[in-house]
C-alpha cells in the first residue's frame, strides 16, 4: 500500500486512567483488612468513599448473603489501561482469600461463596469503563474472559448513564464519588505534565 504517510493515523501511548475498585463486601469489619490488601497488591489509595449501603439488586444475595455493603477505592498511581484485564485477573484471585466453602447440601454442594466482590474501572476524563466476566451485547471481549464496556460517560458537566449502566452506578450518590476521583484524576495529569 502506498500513499501519503501524513494522513494515516499515527499510533500513540494510551494516556494513563484512574483505577478505581468497587468492593461490595458483606465483611464490614474487615473493611480495613480488605483495603489494606488492594494497597498491599496494587498500590497507594489516594480516595476512600466509606460504607454505603448496597439495597439495588438481590443478584448477589444467593451468594453473599444479606447486609451488602459497597467501598469505592481509588489508586494514586495512574495505569495504562490496556492493564484493565491484568487487573481484574488479579482481583477475581483475591475474592478467593476472602470465599467461603459452604456445607454441602443438595442445593450448594460444599461450592465457595464470596463475601467480597471487587469491580474494577478505569476513570478519564470522559468515561468510567468496568471490567467483567460476563458477556453482554455492549462489552468488548479483551481476553482470558475478560470484558470491557463504558459504564458511563462524562458529558455537560456530569456522568451520564446509558442504557446498560447498572442502576447503583445512575445514583447521586456514586456519582458524587466518580466526581471527587475525577477531580484527583486530573490533579494527578497535571503533576506528571
Amino acid at each position: 500500500m502506498q500513499g501519503d504517510c501524513n494522513s494515516l493515523g499515527e499510533i500513540k501511548c494510551f494516556q494513563k486512567h484512574k483505577l478505581i475498585i468497587g468492593i461490595l463486601t458483606t465483611l464490614s469489619s474487615r473493611q480495613d483488612e480488605i483495603i489494606k490488601t488492594l494497597s498491599d497488591e496494587i498500590g497507594e489509595i489516594d480516595y476512600i468513599r466509606p460504607l454505603m449501603d448496597f439495597n439495588y439488586t438481590d443478584y448477589y444475595d444467593s451468594e453473599m448473603g444479606d447486609n451488602i455493603r459497597r467501598v469505592f477505592v481509588s489508586f494514586k498511581n495512574l495505569v495504562d489501561p490496556s492493564k484493565l484485564a491484568d487487573i481484574k485477573i488479579h482481583t477475581n484471585y483475591l475474592e478467593k482469600l476472602y470465599s467461603v466453602r459452604v456445607k454441602s447440601d443438595e442445593k450448594h454442594d460444599g461450592e465457595e461463596h464470596r463475601r467480597v466482590n471487587f469491580d474494577p474501572g478505569l476513570l478519564c476524563s470522559s468515561r468510567l469503563i468496568l471490567a467483567t466476566t460476563k458477556d453482554n451485547v455492549h462489552r468488548v471481549p479483551v481476553r482470558d474472559g475478560i470484558y470491557e464496556e463504558v459504564t458511563l460517560i462524562f458529558r455537560g458537566g456530569r456522568f451520564e448513564a446509558l442504557p446498560w449502566t447498572y442502576a447503583d452506578y445512575r445514583t447521586e450518590e456514586y456519582e458524587k464519588v466518580f466526581m471527587k476521583i475525577r477531580e484527583i484524576y486530573k490533579s494527578g495529569l497535571k503533576a506528571i505534565h
